[in-house]
Order: structure tokens, then sequence, then C-alpha cells
């Protein structure tokens, strides 16, 4: 296996990044040309696919300056979240029932969740459809701000049968399976 150098790996990137300055050095001036000629940005951006943008710095090369100055002033540390930053999923509020007796929300029929639950434009459940009740205790967990809407739309024998099967943030299952350790065991049972 032949061995490079880090100088001749820095020599292959400075050619490869001259060439490609020299080929839209070159593509840039023939654009402007055409324009100097009538064309219009629009008619240049429609036979060559190039973008809006792409046609604008080609055609005002101050345009490209400013955006690689600006690009090159981001960094990735720039990028990174500030050291006490916190991720919102570990942070959100969730709301977990005292007890699973008390949840004795609806289990048949067509429902329609408040606004506070549900702002998808389509608040209405039917729960004889296994797939939309489990979408509806999916969406009371995850939005659900007081135990008073667990009780109103949760049913406890129901949410034990379906526990194993709902989509839902990692931390508000751990708290939900702290609370009830059933919860924990039918997941592991399903497993």
């Amino acid at each position: 296996m032949v061995r490079y150098t880090e100088d001749a790996l820095r020599d292959v990137i400075a050619r490869y990044e001259a060439s490609k300055d020299e080929a839209l050095a070159r593509r840039d001036a023939q654009l402007r040309a055409f324009h100097a000629d009538g064309w219009r940005p629009v008619d240049l951006q429609r036979v060559t696919g190039y973008s809006r943008e792409t046609i604008r710095q080609a055609l005002h090369p101050e345009a490209r300056r400013a955006a690689n100055h600006s690009r090159r002033k981001t960094s990735a540390a720039d990028l990174r979240p500030p050291e006490d930053y916190v991720p919102y999923g570990a942070r959100k509020p969730y709301v977990v029932a005292d007890t699973l007796d008390d949840l004795r929300g609806p289990t048949a029929g067509t429902v329609t969740l408040p606004r506070h639950l549900d702002w998808s434009g389509d608040p209405a459940y039917d729960l004889d459809r296994p797939a939309r009740l489990a979408a509806m205790y999916k969406t009371v967990l995850n939005e659900a701000s007081t135990v008073q809407d667990l009780r109103t739309w949760i049913d406890g024998e129901v949410l034990v049968r379906l526990w194993p099967q709902l989509w839902l943030p990692p931390r508000l299952r751990l708290l939900w399976e702290r609370r009830f350790p059933e919860l924990a065991a039918t997941g592991a049972a399903a497993a």
C-alpha cells in the first residue's frame, strides 16, 4: 500500500479547488455574456436548470463573495447549542395519572378532542378502529396538561392493553412505567 503524505493530500485538494474556481469563473463569465446579450435571468434559469440564487451570484460576483464570506464566518462551534441547553424532550412537561382506576374515558364511538389536545385540523377519532384508538391515546398522553385531561379521555384498562404498541417519547414512557409497573410488565411481555 502506498502511503501519501499530508502535503500530497493538500496538493490534490488545492489542484481541485483551483480547477473548480476556474470552471466556475468561466461559467459565470459566459452567463454574464448571455445576460449582456439580452437573456433575462429567468430565461437563464429555465434553460440551465440553475437556481435563481446561482444565476444571481453568477451575474453579480459580489453577491457570491458576500455569501461565501458569510458562510465562512459560521463555524461548527457557532452551530452548537449553549452549554446549559436542555433538549425539548427532556424539559417538556408531561402529566401522569394518580391511579389507573381514575381513568374512565370513552372506549367506543367517535370522539372529538378539544383544541388544546389536538390542533391537527382533524381532532375526530373513531375509537372502534384500533389504529385511531391508539392514535388518540398517544395524542392525549403527549399533550395532556392536567390529570383531568387524562381522566376525561383515557380509560385505564384500554391503556394497559394498548401500552406495548403506543409510540411514545422515551421520557413520557418512563414516567408512566415508574408510576405504574404493570405498564412496564405488559411492554416486557409483548416484547
